[in-house]
């Protein structure tokens, strides 16, 4: 009697047993959308990427740099070109870098030393603000060096060659570029990048 009935009992604990480990082992089925459903219509703009400005936006500030960079020009055409025959003896070119600052640092009152360094400074700091804005490559602190360096250049050598009592110094050059780097750092940089966004290609996600 006791193996007849011990049997039964085996018989239903491996039952029991297969039935629990089957449900244990079916995994559970998640709904998982299929390559041809649609999703969601409304475009996704990635992390830290800002609308680009409207056009008409991008337009006027273009215009107002414009308008900015030829009353520039103009100002600097009066203050660098305008000839100064008095000072005609005085004048020697400057091949040198440093010398001029240094002959600037030795003068006796510091606000003659402070008006012609702080002068050829801000006279540089219009490049940095205004060329991003008007030339759409000149990204990057290497471009607005090269351009403002070449156009102070050239006003330099007008200077040493055509302008009576103007010359050539190259510490000039070396403080209207310093000027224009720090333009570019505090506000050309910004508007290059608000009126000029770059487009950044897509890729697709597709095989």
């Amino acid at each position: 009697m006791a193996r007849a009935v011990s049997r039964p009992r085996i018989a239903l604990r491996l039952r029991s047993t297969s039935h629990s480990g089957a449900k244990k082992a079916s995994p559970r089925t998640k709904k998982s959308r299929s390559p041809g459903t649609k999703s969601d219509p409304r475009p996704s703009t990635a992390a830290g990427e800002r609308r680009p400005l409207p056009f008409v936006v991008r337009f006027l500030v273009m215009l107002i740099a414009f308008a900015a960079m030829v009353a520039f020009a103009a100002a600097l055409a009066q203050i660098t070109l305008q000839p100064s025959p008095a000072s005609e003896a005085l004048t020697h070119s400057n091949l040198h870098p440093g010398r001029s600052l240094r002959a600037y640092l030795d003068q006796p009152e510091l606000r003659d030393a402070f008006k012609q360094i702080g002068g050829n400074l801000v006279l540089g700091i219009p490049f940095g603000v205004l060329l991003p804005v008007l030339v759409p490559k000149a990204r990057g602190i290497l471009r607005v060096l090269l351009l403002t360096a070449a156009v102070m250049m050239m006003v330099e050598l007008v200077q040493g060659a055509v302008i009576t009592g103007r010359a050539f110094d190259v510490d000039d050059v070396i403080l209207n570029t310093s000027g224009a780097l720090f333009g570019y750092l505090l506000l050309g940089r910004r508007l290059n990048r608000a009126v000029h966004p770059r487009k950044r290609r897509r890729k697709n996600s597709e095989a």
